[in-house]
């Protein structure tokens, strides 16, 4: 499918929740169903001089715009590719000597990408972004406080000789960046970096068990000369089967929260009530606050419920500080008070194996982490649905590090599973799935090796690790003896 191309999407008014789209074909999943590139976006502030500002990919040594010495790039072609998006930012910046927040950096180049194209980018594109939803007048009195500042702050920057716009205009293209911008990951998937509004998207309407996924796909930027770059794009995928005629739905939030706490985040943050049906039936708020089978009294789990809470509290405090042994020992405790108490399934759980496994893993305790991780694994089995692009990723991290602590059989399998979601909610040629494909192939030579010789398979990676030479054994291939180099 090309970019731009809505084929498979058609605009319809579904009264009560406004304008959505539906499918237009059946669709299968894994399909994209369309991919569209960003109307706008920009880097985060605190990224600024980390995330090349055209690719969004998160680099070292990047290349600082001499004009305003505040946009970064890979590299010249990346540069090039983005001045049309950055040259009036560029001037403006320079005006101002420093670079204004990321939501004033947005607005104004929504802004400007408005006066060149009339609000219409495309023959692809659905409706105008002035026509998006900005709830402004739905927005609390703090939400107010900020939207005033910001259109201060954008009065400053907006350059000055083009044209003016009333403050009411201003603050409706913030309202309409609040409530519609989409989030953009680097390239691996695993950190937030920047925003961006794609009209289309913001068409399709929220389900919290939704039949469509969305990924921000980077684009191929290898090319020596910028006009061969493909273009950096959001792709909306099908996670099963669709029906022509079925609304087309994303999930707004993690689905990992209580149906009320779900509904909570959406109206604050999208201004409706949530009627789905797995809000409305409360369907899994019973495995999400599950107590163990040993059937505590309820005044046991009162007191381990108020007490994950309160380490919970901690265990991020610390992390945030990087004092890692402090949020180790807090995790080992918080699970040992929850110890049957509390189901795999509960959501305080989930979160302290969570972190428990991710913080292990980053100071190489990989036997300790694979098996916190494996118990968050088989919860997250029970509450996502089986396609989720998130389930999919946590499965991914548990089979590397399944693999790093030596446990080559059940790394592979996690693996597998893994890669065979990532193909449906990202695509075979994104780079996650390209970077795991290849993590999968060396997994599955190294079993072939445990199968054939479990000894010599033990010895050589023992030898890998600590970086000795590698014996040569005549029942081992000369190739299996770089497979034991972490990526």
């Amino acid at each position: 499918m090309t970019v731009g191309n809505m084929e498979s999407a058609v605009l319809f008014d579904g009264e009560k929740k406004g304008r959505g789209l539906k499918a237009n074909k059946e669709l299968s999943a894994g399909e994209v169903v369309f991919a569209e590139p960003s109307y706008a976006a920009v880097v985060f502030d605190s990224l600024a001089s980390q995330v090349c500002h055209s690719c969004f990919r998160r680099q070292a040594k990047l290349h600082r715009c001499a004009q305003c010495k505040f946009a970064h790039y890979c590299d010249r072609t990346c540069q090039t590719a983005c001045w049309d998006e950055h040259k009036q930012e560029c001037g403006a910046i320079k005006k101002i000597i420093k670079a204004p927040s990321e939501n004033v950096r947005l607005a104004a180049r929504v802004l400007w990408r408005i006066h060149k194209d009339a609000g219409i980018a495309s023959d692809s594109q659905l409706v105008s972004v002035d026509e998006l939803e900005d709830h402004v007048t739905d927005l609390s009195e703090e939400d107010l406080k900020q939207l005033k500042t910001d259109v201060h702050n954008f009065l400053e920057y907006w350059s000055y000789g083009r044209k003016q716009h009333s403050t009411d205009y201003i603050s409706q293209i913030f309202g309409i960046i609040k409530c519609n911008a989409f989030t953009m990951s680097d390239q691996r998937g695993l950190q937030a970096v920047g925003v961006g509004l794609f009209p289309n998207l913001c068409l399709v309407n929220h389900d919290c068990w939704p039949n469509c996924t969305v990924i921000l796909n980077h684009g191929n930027q290898s090319a020596v000369s910028s006009s061969l770059h493909s273009q950096r794009r959001i792709e909306l995928r099908a996670l099963g089967k669709i029906r022509a005629g079925e609304e087309l739905t994303v999930s707004y939030v993690d689905f990992l929260n209580l149906s009320a706490e779900r509904q909570m985040q959406l109206r604050e943050r999208y201004y409706f009530e949530c009627t789905c049906e797995h809000c409305s039936k409360h369907i899994k708020d019973d495995l999400m606050m599950a107590v163990a089978e040993s059937k505590p009294s309820a005044d046991k789990v009162k007191e381990v419920n108020a007490y994950s809470k309160e380490c919970l509290e901690k265990i991020e405090k610390s992390r945030v500080e990087g004092n890692y042994n402090e949020v180790v020992k807090l995790c080992r405790e918080c699970l040992e008070k929850q110890e049957n108490v509390l189901a795999d399934t509960h959501l305080h759980k989930l979160r302290v194996l969570s972190v428990a496994s991710e913080v292990l893993s980053y100071v190489h305790s990989f036997t300790e982490a694979a098996d916190y991780a494996r118990r968050m694994v088989e919860g997250y089995m029970k509450l996502y649905h089986p396609n989720n692009a998130q389930l999919g990723m946590a499965i991914m991290r548990t089979g590397v590090t399944h693999w790093h602590a030596g446990q080559i059989e059940a790394g592979h399998a996690m693996i597998c599973k893994a890669y065979g979601i990532l193909l449906v909610t990202h695509g075979p040629n994104h780079s996650i799935t390209r970077d795991l494909e290849s993590i999968r192939m060396q997994t599955e030579m190294e079993l072939k090796l445990f199968e054939q010789n479990e000894q010599v398979y033990h010895s050589m990676r023992d030898a890998a690790l600590k970086k000795q030479p590698l014996a040569s054994s005549s029942s081992a291939d000369e190739n299996i003896k770089g497979l034991f180099c972490k990526k």
